[in-house]
């Protein structure tokens, strides 16, 4: 006969009450008086020593808390935020180094092709040297673009597409303008 092999036993939760400071255990016995029906609210408040308002705050509380205990609790292990922060930060290391690498490939590239840098372009060009602020000699002075909302045109194309609702559409007398 084969023999039966022993059951694992999970360990039993004592029955005992954890050890709690004093005043709670009283607002504890005081609201399961009150929920109990053997006291009334007024009397709860009153030998707790507090307002009403505040006992019911007191009881609110318990409440939400009873019902957050009994909450089913997830099995297997719990998302930890700190290792998540350790993980994204090694990512983001491991990252950050072969974008270094992949920006020195590309300066390697450039030179041994011969390609001139942005900024040399911009200087051969005529341009100043102060970041291209003013415009060379004879070129046209460009009219400052009018900045809109992108939260309006995006409105335009769905009515256009006609997929937006018809009083969506912004008249022309809405337009913001944006104006620094």
């Amino acid at each position: 006969m084969k023999e039966a092999k022993p059951k694992k036993v999970r360990p039993q939760q004592s029955s005992a009450p954890p050890v709690v400071a004093s005043a709670a255990q009283r607002q504890a016995a005081a609201i399961l008086e009150v929920l109990a029906g053997v006291r009334r609210p007024a009397e709860a408040a009153q030998v707790l020593q507090t307002s009403l308002p505040r006992y019911y705050q007191l009881e609110r509380r318990a409440l939400l808390g009873l019902l957050s205990a009994c909450e089913p609790v997830p099995r297997g292990p719990r998302a930890d935020a700190s290792k998540r922060l350790t993980i994204l930060e090694r990512e983001n290391r491991r990252l950050r180094r072969e974008c270094d690498r992949q920006q020195a490939l590309v300066r390697a590239t450039e030179r041994s092709l011969g390609l001139v840098l942005p900024a040399a372009k911009s200087l051969a060009k005529g341009a100043s040297s102060d970041g291209g602020k003013q415009p060379a000699a004879g070129a046209r002075k460009r009219r400052a673009r009018r900045p809109s909302v992108r939260a309006l045109k995006a409105v335009q194309l769905l009515a256009t597409l006609g997929s937006g609702p018809a009083e969506a559409e912004p008249s022309s007398s809405t337009t913001v303008r944006n104006d620094v």
